[in-house]
């Protein structure tokens, strides 16, 4: 199973690259990140991508926030119909949908620039949120922009300072209790040596061409799943959000 995130930045500005990403990707589950548009607002060629049944779920602070979740239905048929939101959701950051008993969800973390205990919060029911699936047997996918950059090496060392948010070690210390609730980061799971595993850059002086980033978009999965991952990669060279996607095949 092929899935992948993306945060845009902006859906109305990248709605032909992500199309186009799409036809070329051919992921079985896509999640998009930081729509900043209203569902009224998305572009009609995106409204109903060919060959995948979506939840765009935007429009809660207009230019602000917003995901949204694509199931493939050559992959998932008739099973790819309910989408629903985790009781923390309050401004268009989670969506999710469970088929099989594996639960999908496309997260948009608070960046916690201007509402820091906002972003702790929310990392503490998504950890109670996803420990309560695992206890009801469900296996789960997070995917999406989580706005911490996990361990030091995942900060590029001219970008490292130790007390700005998204390095700060009590976001870091909320992401291990994340994983630690069952789950696993696959894209470092695979790539456990990658001293420059990034996903995100400056918008200056040539950083991503330069790879002097930071990680902080991540496919996190039941260790069932993510035990057979074969893949998970950048995608550095696609599009002109500040961030990339993440692509990521697993058993």
């Amino acid at each position: 199973m092929k899935v992948a995130t993306w945060n845009v930045n902006g859906i109305r500005a990248r709605h032909a690259q992500v199309l186009a990403w799409l036809e070329e990707e051919r992921p079985d589950v896509v999640c998009l990140q930081e729509l900043k548009a209203s569902v009224e607002q998305i572009p009609e060629a995106l409204t109903a991508p060919a060959g995948y049944v979506t939840c765009w779920h935007g429009g809660a602070v207009k230019g602000y926030a917003g995901v949204s979740l694509h199931l493939r239905k050559e992959t998932f048929g008739a099973r790819a119909q309910a989408f629903t939101h985790p009781p923390f959701d309050h401004e268009c950051r989670a969506v999710e949908a469970e088929i099989d008993g594996v639960v999908f969800a496309s997260l948009y973390v608070p960046n916690g620039g201007k509402d820091y205990p906002a972003k702790l919060a929310f990392y503490e029911a998504l950890i109670t949120h996803v420990a309560a699936l695992h206890e009801a047997g469900k296996r789960v996918v997070l995917l999406g922009d989580f706005n911490v950059a996990r361990e030091e090496r995942d900060v590029h060392p001219s970008q490292r300072k130790p007390d700005v948010i998204g390095q700060r070690p009590q976001e870091r210390a909320l992401f291990s209790r994340l994983l630690g609730a069952g789950l696993v980061d696959v894209g470092r799971a695979l790539h456990p040596d990658d001293e420059r595993l990034f996903t995100w850059w400056p918008m200056w002086k040539a950083a991503r061409e330069r790879n002097l980033g930071w990680r902080l978009d991540y496919v996190l999965a039941s260790a069932p799943l993510a035990d057979g991952a074969r893949s998970c990669e950048v995608r550095r060279a696609t599009g002109t959000s500040d961030h990339a996607p993440v692509v990521a095949e697993l058993g």
